[in-house]
């Protein structure tokens, strides 16, 4: 039985177990949640809400502990604590654990969503029924996909009113071939690097510029080590939602059914606490001395036609049947 087929069964057997007739059982329960953004990120805010529901569904017993900035590791680290059951869940980037899953690697390349809505659909739909039969394999469970958000470039030598202002300039990328490849092709000089090291490498010139969402740049206060903002949306960034597979295995029906539903209302709470924090943030960077601009439609065009190629020369890493599933799903949306 695929994975989502099951999941609607335990969410029918919770609503089953709720009833007057039967009441639904609940052990105590505490799961070590990590993440890389820091406490004021909306990724707490999913953490938050998916405790709340679950220590109101389940009468107390079952929580949330989330661990902040990187505490239990970085991404990569904390993801692979979590598949060997240390750590009990992660909310991680999906660029992150593209090496695990190639599945994941898709939503690294450059330019793949136009919008939301796009990103609402393919999150919430086939695509994510896809991924989390894929994701038993690797020892995890993918309860939900919560958000980063676009991402923007930031530097400290000028704006970038045009491509051409992209070259020569030192930019950290996460260490994801994808991201190399992109910002090579612009002309800047990528640079990879663990994202707990980037405040310290801007702040002493050994990188000109990041690439990130912008309440991401708020929380870590780039602002006060980056001059210009650009809103180039180049990329998009999902969170994944995982829990250790040995864990979710150990917990029974009633609760792998709260920690499910928990998981999807915590996804609609951090997804409204995300895109209300875009243009909080905005204002937040400007009143700290940011300058944000957005480039000409013409040197929009030219980027995305610069990067075009990486969709290709990514083809091998990510999995044509990966690609082609994404592709199909947001062709379905399009139309």
């Amino acid at each position: 039985m695929k994975l989502t087929k099951a999941f609607a069964a335990l969410a029918l057997c919770a609503t089953a177990l709720t009833s007057p007739a039967v009441a639904a059982e609940y052990g105590k329960h505490t799961f070590k949640v990590s993440s890389g953004a820091a406490k004021d990120h909306p990724i707490a805010t999913g953490i938050d809400a998916m405790s709340t529901c679950m220590e109101e569904g389940s009468g107390g017993k079952m929580k949330l502990r989330g661990f902040y900035s990187g505490q239990l590791g970085d991404d990569a680290d904390a993801t692979q604590a979590t598949r060997s059951g240390s750590i009990e869940m992660v909310v991680t980037g999906s660029a992150a654990i593209a090496g695990i899953e190639p599945a994941l690697g898709v939503f690294s390349l450059p330019f793949m969503f136009a919008n939301d809505d796009e990103v609402d659909a393919i999150m919430t739909g086939p695509y994510f029924d896809y991924l989390a039969e894929k994701m038993p394999q690797h020892d995890l469970v993918l309860l939900s996909i919560w958000e980063n958000g676009f991402r923007n470039a930031t530097n400290s030598k000028h704006p970038i009113q045009a491509v051409s202002d992209f070259e020569g300039l030192n930019f950290r990328v996460m260490q994801n071939p994808i991201f190399l490849d992109t910002f090579r092709r612009l002309g800047a000089n990528p640079v990879p690097m663990a994202f707990g090291e980037v405040f310290t490498a801007l702040e002493t010139g050994a990188v000109d510029g990041q690439e990130n969402p912008l309440p991401l740049i708020e929380a870590t206060k780039f602002y006060e080590v980056q001059k210009y903002l650009t809103l180039t949306r180049h990329a998009y960034s999902p969170n994944p939602a995982l829990m250790n597979k040995g864990v979710w295995d150990s917990l029974n029906t009633d609760e792998q059914a709260l920690v499910m539903s928990c998981a999807a209302t915590a996804r609609d709470a951090q997804i409204e606490r995300s895109r209300a924090a875009v243009g909080e943030s905005a204002e937040k960077l400007t009143a700290e001395g940011m300058e944000i601009s957005e480039m000409p439609a013409a040197e929009m065009d030219k980027l995305r036609e610069l990067v075009a190629p990486v969709w290709e020369t990514s083809m091998e890493s990510v999995g044509k049947e990966n690609f082609d599933r994404l592709m199909e799903e947001l062709g379905k949306i399009r139309n």
